[in-house]
């Protein structure tokens, strides 16, 4: 037994030396794409599942950039594609008659290239995000969501639209019902 967990100790060490931790970090990457957080500043706290009991529809409003032009309007572009999917996962519904609606400003945008590598292919993008009930103008809450990448196979702004649109589908997801079907987290 001891020279079984000597020779996995050993074994370890050399993957680690030879890089293929970094291989598997990229592939585990590739496969989960960017992470989205969300830190909540006002309104209902996590978990508090009847705060959205009565909407039935999800939507992404506008975003805007204080960052004086620096973050890539294709980061905007894509940031309703990916919004959509993230709700998909999540088995949101969509369409209803009562509508509450994301927006916000990106605060900060990091570019890897730009910002350099000290600290590896890390890139994340910070928004300030309102969630509104549409009808009403009423906000509901106010969060922080980071859209981050850790990997070089998800570096850009398709990735960090990614992080951003989980993040904002999380702070959704954690106050609305668990009904059957819709998966936890």
């Amino acid at each position: 037994m001891k020279h079984a967990i000597t020779t996995v100790a050993i074994l370890t060490a050399s993957l680690a030396a030879t890089g293929c931790t970094t291989a598997l970090k990229e592939g585990a990457g590739l496969a989960l794409g960017a992470k989205g957080s969300v830190t909540s500043l006002r309104g209902s706290a996590a978990g508090d599942t009847a705060a959205l009991a009565g909407y039935d529809n999800f939507e992404l409003g506008i975003l805007t950039d204080d960052m004086n032009g620096q973050t890539p309007r294709e980061m905007f572009d894509l940031l309703g594609e990916q919004f959509t999917l993230a709700l998909a996962k999540k088995k949101l519904p969509v369409g209803g008659a009562k509508t509450l609606l994301a927006r916000g400003r990106v605060l900060h945008y990091e570019d890897s290239s730009r910002a350099g590598k000290a600290l590896g292919p890390v890139e994340f993008v910070v928004a300030r995000i309102e969630f509104v009930d549409k009808a009403t103008g009423s906000v509901l809450g106010v969060a922080n969501c980071v859209g981050r990448t850790t990997a070089r196979v998800n570096l850009g702004p398709e990735k960090k639209a990614q992080g951003l649109a989980r993040a904002i589908v999380k702070w959704i997801d954690q106050r609305y019902p668990k009904e059957e079907g819709r998966t936890e987290n």
